[in-house]
Order: structure tokens, then C-alpha cells, then sequence
């Protein structure tokens, strides 16, 4: 597994100042992936969830495919920007016909109703479940991606895992192709 960090070609619109800046001041929107297996029929059959550090504490940790969109990128580009930067570039995202989300999700810097975190800011994400058809090979921040089946990401132990809430977003993108817990 290669974990160096690729640069990114397109690095934002905002320096890390300005960034800091905006966070503290406007809602930043996002995009997330559930990045899914499908089997013949077209069932979930596989879920997958990047394995990362959490930066703020060190401890390893689940999360999903995650980052912001930017100034004057689509969100159907900003996705794809996304999956191939976090599950590589051999990874064949299957991105949905359609760039409505499977919900929108919420995130605040302290607790709130929508129970998702995020200390460094208020952020709006838009959360789709794309199909992945070929092989898959972390990038960025992420050392690994680890394929399970359903009932396995939504375990107790799986779920424990997640920070900020996000273990949330897999219970319902599950619930949404028809899994419940």
C-alpha cells in the first residue's frame, strides 16, 4: 500500500488563512461518497469505509469519501474529484445520473439536533451513494479502504468507530438502498 500524499494539481480558491477565516463565518459546502458494491441484481452487497487518523487525536478511525466543493466546480465534478482522490483513479466510480443527493447532511462545531460534528466549522454536505467497480487504492489521507458487507458497517464495533456522528451517514445510505439495522 503506497500512503504518499499526491499533491493536489488544483489546491482550492482559499489559502490556509483564508480558509480558517471563511470556516469561522460561512457554512462550507461539502461533498460525501458511501462508496458501494453492487452484486448482479443490482443489490449493495459491499460497503466501503476508509480507514483514517483523526488528526485531532491521533486514534484511527472510519469515515467515507469527503471534501469541499470549490468555487465554480460542479458538484458532479467536485464528487468525482473527490472519489478518485480518496479510492484512486482505477476506482470506476459509477456517479449517479442524476447529482441529487441521498440527504443532506448537517455538521456544527459543538453538539446539535443533526447529532454530526465538525470542530473547525459549520458545514452542508451533500451525501451520495456511488458504485464502484474498480480496484481501489487510498491516496490522501486514508491508509486503507476495507470492504464489508452491510450488516458488518453497521455493527456496534464498526459504528464506534466513526467520529463526529458520521457512522450516522452509513446507517442511512443503507437504509436508503433498503438495509435496516
Amino acid at each position: 500500500m503506497n500512503n504518499v500524499r499526491t499533491p493536489d494539481p488544483d489546491p482550492g480558491w482559499l489559502n490556509e488563512a483564508d480558509l480558517y477565516e471563511a470556516r469561522r463565518r460561512l457554512p462550507m459546502l461539502y461533498v460525501e461518497a458511501v462508496p458501494v458494491r453492487l452484486d448482479a441484481l443490482g443489490y449493495v452487497s459491499e460497503v466501503g469505509l476508509l480507514y483514517t487518523a483523526d488528526p485531532d487525536t491521533a486514534r484511527l478511525c472510519r469515515s467515507i469519501v469527503s471534501g469541499r466543493v470549490m468555487y465554480r466546480e460542479t458538484v458532479r465534478a467536485a464528487l468525482l474529484r473527490h472519489l478518485e482522490k480518496d479510492l484512486g483513479t482505477l476506482a470506476m466510480p459509477q456517479l449517479p445520473a442524476s447529482p441529487v443527493p441521498m440527504t443532506v447532511a448537517e455538521y456544527f462545531p459543538s453538539p446539535s439536533e443533526t447529532g454530526l460534528t465538525d470542530d473547525r466549522q459549520h458545514a452542508v454536505s451533500l451525501v451520495f451513494i456511488v458504485p464502484v467497480v474498480g480496484e481501489c487504492e487510498p491516496r490522501q489521507d486514508a491508509l486503507e479502504i476495507t470492504w464489508m458487507t452491510p450488516e458488518e458497517a453497521l455493527s456496534d464495533d464498526v459504528q464506534a468507530e466513526f467520529v463526529g456522528g458520521r457512522g450516522a451517514i452509513i446507517q442511512q445510505a443503507l437504509a436508503h438502498v433498503g438495509w435496516g439495522r
